[in-house]
């Protein structure tokens, strides 16, 4: 997958000798979106690293004072497709999983098909909580819909007692009656905007790593500092002579918002005065309402000769008491070797006449054994 750039005019920074490709070079506000490829370059990470979260209150944002509902329309159809996408997996891993157990009634032990019907219905517990997340952002959408109708109607009408002459101490009335009502229709907007923003999960950013098409050298220091809203992720990493990279993070925790856009800058270290800025761009993030995990690339400079690849994986929901699609839908494999493994040698149940057929052949051995057949 590629994210969208958005168009940003970038600082003219000094030249570098190794490559002209480097500089920051300076982009028109028209440029057009660039789509990019995805690729995954090998990244080394160090030991102890751990998952940064931005889950503190002042990485809430408060409710915004003027309503986006345009922007808001094309995040809510982003979403549920993104939601829709979540069912259509974990309801085809159901099947999956009910196909199996059908299957392997006969042949399998007790333990594994408890094992798997564990996970049925812990998936039939995820769908029923994934539906009703779904049903409360269309309830969601409807009443911001219908603020939205009520303050266009508030508006015409303070627009019509606005144009017309003053008139009676009635139409006076009237023009602030309307004038209140578009200020607080405005409000309820702006609130419901804010708690659909809440609803709308998390993105698990995982570092991927640069890749420069040989213009990366051994031991080249890089500084990435990724800004979303109030949300921060800075890192920094080292080319090594294998060509691996080393970075000091490795994930972080991003919450969705609706009318921010992912800021990302790279700055090459060179000395301790003379850092160089490589790229600076605004990239869209509506795509990443994804089921499954994605590999995102994007373009750092206008040439497009330095990338930088993230691995995004959306959750929508924002507690780690809940299970995700990572893991649910990974059991897949591990149910599949353990069921290859149980029907290797499946320990058959005779039937009754089998046993008795079996009963009887033992008994005709012991007669012959004993010279009484």
């Amino acid at each position: 997958m590629s994210l969208s750039v958005r168009p940003q005019r970038r600082v003219l920074v000094t030249k570098i000798n190794r490559s002209q490709s480097f500089a920051g070079v300076n982009s028109s506000a028209d440029r057009p979106f660039r789509n990019l490829s995805a690729f995954t370059p090998t990244v080394s990470r160090k030991t102890g690293s751990r998952v940064s979260r931005m889950f503190s209150m002042s990485h809430k944002s408060p409710p915004p004072k003027v309503p986006q509902p345009n922007r808001l329309d094309e995040v809510y159809e982003a979403l549920k497709k993104g939601l829709t996408a979540y069912l259509e997996v974990h309801q085809l891993e159901l099947e999956k999983l009910s196909t199996q157990i059908r299957e392997s009634k006969r042949n399998s032990r007790l333990g594994f098909l408890y094992d798997l019907d564990k996970q049925v219905k812990s998936i039939e517990r995820f769908l029923r909580r994934l539906e009703f997340h779904a049903s409360k952002i269309d309830e969601l959408y409807e009443a911001y819909c219908i603020q939205r109708r009520l303050r266009d109607g508030a508006h015409n009408m303070v627009k019509a007692y606005s144009t017309g002459s003053p008139g009676s101490r009635e139409a006076r009335e009237s023009l602030a009656e309307a004038s209140k009502g578009y200020k607080e229709y405005t409000e309820n907007m702006c609130l419901l905007e804010n708690e659909l923003e809440s609803q709308l999960g998390e993105f698990h950013v995982r570092m991927k790593g640069l890749a420069g098409f040989a213009r990366l050298c051994a031991g080249d220091q890089y500084e990435i500092f990724m800004k979303y809203g109030r949300q921060r992720w800075k890192l920094r990493g080292r080319i090594e002579v294998n060509s691996k990279q080393v970075w000091d993070s490795e994930e972080m925790v991003f919450l969705p918002l609706v009318t921010e856009f992912l800021s990302i800058k790279v700055t090459e270290l060179k000395s301790l005065a003379n850092h160089v800025v490589v790229g600076n761009v605004s990239c869209e993030t509506k795509d990443l309402f994804a089921a499954l995990p994605q590999v995102v690339a994007v373009d750092i400079n206008d040439l497009g000769t330095l990338k930088l690849s993230l691995e995004v994986t959306w959750n929508p929901f924002d507690k780690d008491d809940q299970p995700s699609a990572a893991s649910t839908v990974n059991k897949a494999s591990t149910v599949n070797k353990r069921f290859s493994t149980y029907n290797q040698s499946p320990p058959d149940t005779p039937s009754l006449r089998e046993q008795a057929f079996y009963v009887s052949v033992h008994q005709a051995g012991l007669l012959r054994r004993h010279g009484r057949w």
